[in-house]
C-alpha cells in the first residue's frame, strides 16, 4: 500500500477528521471511497470492469468500453 501526503486547510482537515469519525471509517477508507465515487481507478480495474460488463451484457469491446465510459460520466456529474 502507498502512502501520500497532502496539504488541507485547518478546516478541511477537521471537517474530515469529523466525518471520519462519524462514519467510524479511517480519513484512508473516505479518501479511497471518494475515488471510486469519482470513477478514479487503476487501468487493471477498469480494464476488469469493462471485461465483466462485455460478458454479462454480451456486448462487444467497443460497446462495453463506451458504456463504461457513459456510466463514469454520468456518475461524476451527480451533484
Amino acid at each position: 500500500m502507498s502512502r501520500l501526503t497532502i496539504t488541507l486547510s485547518e478546516e478541511r482537515y477537521r471537517a474530515l477528521k469529523e466525518a471520519s469519525a462519524q462514519r467510524n471509517k479511517t480519513i484512508g477508507q473516505l479518501i479511497e471511497e471518494s475515488l471510486d465515487f469519482y470513477g478514479i481507478k487503476s487501468r487493471e480495474s477498469a480494464r476488469d470492469l469493462v471485461r465483466r460488463a462485455r460478458d454479462h451484457a454480451r456486448l462487444t469491446e467497443d460497446e462495453a468500453l463506451t458504456a463504461a465510459q457513459d456510466e463514469i460520466e454520468a456518475v461524476r456529474r451527480k451533484p
